[in-house]
């Protein structure tokens, strides 16, 4: 896995599915206008977080987000064409956060030696820095100086030991009133960032302590039903099925029961879906954990009995997450088939990618393609091998071009940044939800006392 993007490649599609998602790219542009509109009404009434990344599945006859990361990192495989739109937003999103800003303290991962974040750490920095604003990066390891990295790309990267002083955290006097996280608390919530008078973007309650992937592609599908009916789609064509199964224990073989039961029916589900759209794929499912990135805690399954006969090491892989956290709820999800391809090397080989799409705000400021050689077209791309390639549009756009081909550079990128959005949306709603969920936990807490 390269720490910078390899060469821009330009994508290719199954054949068998272009006309199918020609017609659905058709259908979305012809629409643009309804849809902008729903947006626009959506933003007012709940604000985008500061960034998010949204993995996206593209077969051909159906589109769909499968993972959002509000603390995204990879900045460092965005195409240079977008760097104006990445700073503008950028902007715009501190205004909103804290107008008067002129300094942003980050508070990145604990990979203190990973270069690969380090140097998608180097590539944000780089970016804020250009919105005009100054930047230290503070270090949640227990270092008592700062510590200096030459990364691959000739960027330098030091980091900062961080304090505590009353409701600020501050590095070498430093304090700035934004705080930029770009940690997934995947680890749990850190009593540092508790009750502080400075803004945290994104807040701590959403990471990944405290939110559920089934809740999130919940409100995504709630959200998708309503736009949708607004210009007359199938929502399937852009929303992941789903099931649930409460706890789980891979190791003790608790919940397995019920995983194997909702697998089969979900199973059933698609393949009902696919023989109403005439799709002769064989349905699969990918079932992850609740919480958490990096791919881990991940399986795939074409049928019930794929959970029941696993063995002790797949059981083991099954039951561990980031920073070794246990697995105790998993998210059973249609999986949604890759036939998009693109080539890394100067041949002509092409293997099976998947568009990541980044937003700042509610913009869409680029992407790349994660990019696997030894993947299959209803595997999991993010794991270990992985490479990727920015996205070949030559314009950062926003919005369509409807004098053009549906399927040009410009137009699928519209596309693919209306399904990101969605997720998006779903993000701000979720963080209301968990806003008026701790509200009335604390009003509780104050009746009771």
């Amino acid at each position: 896995m390269p720490s910078e993007a390899l060469r821009t490649a330009h994508p290719e599609l199954d054949a068998h599915y272009c006309g199918p998602l020609l017609r659905i790219e058709s259908h979305i542009i012809r629409c643009h206008r309804q849809i902008e509109a729903w947006f626009r009404a959506q933003w007012l009434k709940h604000p985008a977080p500061f960034y998010a990344s949204v993995d996206l599945r593209n077969a051909g006859f159906k589109l769909a987000p499968v993972d959002t990361n509000l603390f995204p990192a990879g900045f460092n495989n965005l195409n240079h064409i977008f760097d104006p739109v990445m700073v503008q937003a950028i902007q715009a999103a501190v205004e909103h956060s804290c107008p008067e800003a002129k300094d942003i303290l980050i508070i990145p991962e604990r990979h203190t030696r990973n270069l690969f974040y380090l140097e998608s750490l180097a590539a944000l920095v780089a970016f804020v820095e250009m919105a005009g604003f100054g930047v230290r990066i503070g270090s949640l390891e227990p270092i008592t100086e700062p510590v200096n990295f030459d990364l691959p790309s000739g960027r330098t990267l030091t980091q900062h030991p961080i304090c505590r002083v009353g409701k600020r955290i501050e590095v070498d006097g430093f304090s700035p009133c934004t705080i930029l996280l770009n940690n997934d608390l995947s680890g749990g919530r850190l009593e540092i960032l508790d009750d502080l008078e400075q803004t945290v973007i994104p807040p701590i309650e959403l990471g990944w302590w405290k939110r559920s992937k089934f809740e999130h592609f919940s409100i995504y599908q709630d959200l998708t039903r309503e736009l949708c009916a607004t210009i007359d789609l199938d929502p399937w064509y852009l929303s992941p099925l789903m099931r649930d199964c409460g706890h789980i224990d891979f190791l003790k073989r608790e919940g397995e029961t019920c995983l194997q039961s909702q697998v089969q029916e979900l199973l059933a589900e698609i393949q009902a879906k696919y023989d109403e759209h005439q799709i002769k794929e064989k349905p699969f499912v990918v079932i992850k954990a609740d919480a958490g990135t990096y791919g881990m805690g991940v399986m795939t399954a074409q049928s019930a009995d794929d959970v029941t006969q696993l063995n002790r090491k797949q059981r083991t892989r099954m039951s561990a997450s980031k920073e070794g956290l246990g697995i105790d709820r998993v998210l059973i999800q249609e999986g949604v088939h890759s036939f998009e391809k693109v080539s890394i090397h100067q041949d002509d080989d092409r293997y099976v990618a998947e568009p990541v799409i980044y937003m700042v705000d509610h913009f869409v400021v680029g992407g790349f393609y994660r990019v696997h050689t030894e993947k299959g077209v209803n595997e999991s791309l993010n794991s270990p091998g992985a490479a990727f390639v920015p996205l070949p549009f030559n314009e950062a756009c926003s919005l369509p071009s409807p004098d053009s081909s549906p399927d040009s550079e410009r137009n699928r990128l519209y596309v693919y940044g209306v399904v990101a959005r969605l997720a998006l949306l779903a993000a701000a709603y979720e963080y209301q939800m968990i806003r008026e969920a701790d509200a009335a936990t604390e009003q509780m807490a104050g009746d009771v006392a």
